[in-house]
């Protein structure tokens, strides 16, 4: 394949271009004449706002709200670097809302507080949300963020979702699903080692189990090693992944493994423990930039492996970018009170199903390489425009059989070429 590389320099380059940041505002209505002005502004839209306080509900007819997403970060768990503060943590908010434009059409602000208590955060969120259509939380530390999600999702009546953990979780469980196809497992039978217990990890092992994974066939390793029924002081959220089965350090656990998911560290995995695992056997290393093994490393231990990473510049990137923005595209459409398990599992199957089709020539040309469907195409392409219709759409119709949507959507040719009008 050819692969896609990029110096520090240029990214730095790019980012330094003005206008500065990568997120703007654009004026969505006519405002070139004075009756455009008194319209818009005073004394005009005193009528708008008496509508809205007559009927609270049509503030999603007259004002942006229901296509605006919060991007809410206070820096704690920022990509690989940890808590680095809400300063650091606005390039990666802003790239965010870059995303959610470029690809779902939905405008989004960025918003880095300086808070850090579970409490603290809870307040701030609430007292902003009159504001969005959906919040998106994002790169906050785990064990908060499992509160911060759980509670806000509680008291709110509009999806919440921390993409760390759910995006994550529904890309990865696409590319596991694939990839068992490709070998010919299935999710029931097989034996999964996660190398982490974060955010991510324990999500997609929820998300997994969901789908039909076993649960006594999972074994998650944490900095401490395999996390064990009998380990003293087992945290709540470790609990339900503890194991009495006699495997004591991530690579007893991986000997006869068919799955590792790395979302950790990088450089954790032994070549030698790969070659210990079952055959064809599947590596997930997602750590960034670093994989817990890198591309050359396990592909000289094992020919008959089947591998993904959480970098560009090689096959099979589990990118979250393939979910959050359809997630949220297919939430907002039907102006959903929350985004659910079912939503979830919906987007999980659009992905995979996506990466069985034919790829389009214009996907094709961009990455400079032919693809299709097996060891080093288990997911759509981050460009394929077709993931906006093909998972927003599966999103909405989840929403709306789980009961949580408040506009059905009725005419769904309609609705696709709407969306597809968004991308122009």
């Amino acid at each position: 394949m050819t692969r896609i590389t990029v110096t520090k320099e240029e990214v730095l380059t790019y980012h330094a271009q003005l206008p500065a940041g990568k997120i703007g505002t654009a004026i969505t209505k006519s405002l070139q004449t004075p009756r455009d002005l008194i319209t818009a502004y005073t004394p005009g839209m005193g009528a708008v706002c008496e509508a809205i306080a007559e009927h609270n509900e049509s503030v999603y007819q007259y004002t942006g709200k229901g296509n605006l997403v919060g991007i809410i970060s206070n820096g704690t768990a920022v990509l690989g670097y940890g808590n680095i503060g809400p300063f650091a943590a606005k390039p990666v908010m802003e790239a965010k809302a870059m995303i959610l434009k470029r690809f779902a059409g939905i405008d989004a602000f960025d918003i880095e507080i300086d808070v850090t208590t579970p409490a603290e955060v809870i307040q701030v969120i609430k007292a902003i949300a009159p504001t969005f259509g959906a919040l998106n939380l994002e790169d906050i530390k785990a064990p908060e963020c499992f509160q911060i999600e759980e509670e806000l999702i509680q008291q709110l009546d509009i999806p919440v979702m921390h993409d760390d953990q759910h995006a994550t979780a529904i890309v990865v469980a696409a590319a596991l699903l694939n990839a068992l196809l490709v070998a010919n497992k299935a999710l029931s039978a097989v034996q999964i080692v996660f190398s982490g217990a974060g955010a991510g990890a324990t999500a997609t092992a929820k998300l997994l189990i969901d789908l039909g994974a076993n649960p006594a066939h999972i074994i998650m390793c944490d900095r401490k090693g395999v996390i064990r029924k009998d380990r003293e002081e087992l945290e709540p959220l470790k609990a339900p992944f503890a194991t009495d089965r006699p495997v004591y350090t991530l690579h007893d656990a991986v000997v006869g493994a068919d799955v590792f998911i790395g979302l950790s560290s990088g450089n954790i995995l032994m070549a030698d423990s790969v070659k210990k695992m079952a055959a064809h056997p599947i590596v997930f290393g997602l750590a960034n930039p670093l994989p817990e093994i890198s591309y050359e490393t396990v592909m000289e231990a094992r020919k008959d492996v089947i591998f993904a990473t959480g970098r560009g510049d090689y096959p099979n990137q589990a990118n979250n970018l393939l979910a959050f923005p359809y997630v949220f595209r297919g939430a907002l459409d039907v102006r959903a009170t929350a985004i659910n398990g079912a939503m979830h599992q919906a987007a999980v199957q659009a992905i995979a199903a996506l990466a069985q089709e034919e790829v389009p020539l214009l996907i094709r040309k961009y990455y400079g390489h032919t693809m299709h469907f097996g060891k080093e195409y288990l997911l759509p392409k981050a460009m394929d425009e077709r993931l906006l219709t093909t998972v927003s759409i599966a999103v909405s119709k989840a929403a709306m059989e789980s009961g949580v949507a408040r506009s059905p959507i009725m005419d769904w040719e309609e609705h696709q070429q709407a969306l597809l009008q968004r991308l122009k």
